[in-house]
């Protein structure tokens, strides 16, 4: 009887085989077949570089800093540029990992009746770096060369005194030890606006609209002719400008950042990733100017 029952099941087992092989030769059966994943679009795969080669670059910041933390550097970051240019960006992607306690962003806003009435540089001094700390100035002293100096809100004298002035400050601040990274962002004037009208539609970015922006596009001109004068007189072999094309924010973040870590030493450097695009960040000279920046 188990002989009989064994033979029975094998018999079950062979009918249900031979008929999905009949159903797999018409088609019909549950195959297993590998199908390769959709192509990722060339979008994609762009933000997916850009993401990885930030990471890279983040890793190499924190390497960095906890150099800077253990020789108790003092390491000051200036941020510039036309208003829309990418500053708060490029800033948040240098800072994102990095230790909030030996990480500093200062933006100062208008200053006080107080402020107004002591030395031009004095209430940035208090923000300067302590040892061990990376301090970012999303705008600076460069104000009076630039938005003061366009807008009315300094006097051809006191602006004609800021630039006679700034390069021996800076110079003795390096002297002293701390050592200052200055970078301008650019973008072209159709960009400025394309950037500035998302501003306003964006209820996530409307807070960084203020009447200066909104008068950027008319006085063009003349914060052109102001960075110009700007970059030649406050460019100096102890605290060199270094001139960002920033149309496109992905590549002049990571551009901004090569830059940084190529001009640091550290333990751990990885050289290979530290090659930023001279087509986008340079150092600045006067033929840049002609040939390279936004008239």
């Amino acid at each position: 009887m188990g002989k009989k029952n064994g033979k029975n099941g094998k018999n079950g087992k062979n009918k249900k085989k031979s008929k999905q092989r009949a159903r797999e030769a018409e088609g019909g059966a549950a195959v297993a077949v590998a199908v390769d994943p959709p192509e990722a679009s060339a979008g994609a795969r762009t933000d997916q570089g850009y993401s990885e080669s930030l990471r890279a670059l983040q890793v190499e910041l924190v390497k960095l800093q906890r150099d800077v933390i253990a020789d108790g550097e003092r390491v000051l970051v200036i941020v510039e540029g036309r208003d829309g240019a990418g500053k708060d960006g490029t800033i948040k992607r240098f800072t994102e990992h990095m230790s909030p306690r030996e990480t500093r962003i200062v933006a100062l806003g208008k200053p006080s009746d107080r402020e107004s009435g002591q030395w031009y540089f004095q209430r940035y001094l208090a923000h300067l770096p302590a040892a061990g700390e990376i301090v970012f100035f999303n705008r600076s002293w460069y104000n009076r060369a630039g938005v003061e100096r366009v807008m009315g809100f300094s006097t051809p004298e006191e602006t004609e005194e800021f630039l006679e002035t700034v390069v021996t400050l800076e110079e003795l601040l390096v002297r002293s030890g701390t050592r200052i990274f200055k970078y301008y962002l650019d973008i072209t004037r159709d960009e400025q606006k394309r950037r500035l009208d998302a501003r306003r539609e964006d209820p996530l970015k409307q807070w960084k609209m203020s009447p200066i922006d909104e008068a950027a596009l008319k006085h063009w001109k003349e914060y052109t002719a102001a960075r110009d004068e700007m970059l030649a007189r406050t460019h100096s072999l102890a605290a060199p400008w270094m001139v960002v094309r920033a149309d496109g924010k992905p590549e002049a973040r990571l551009a901004v950042i090569k830059d940084f870590l190529m001009r640091q030493d550290y333990e751990g450097k990885l050289q290979e990733l530290l090659a930023p695009d001279p087509d986008i960040v340079a150092r600045y000279d006067a033929d840049l100017t002609r040939t390279w920046l936004s008239a």
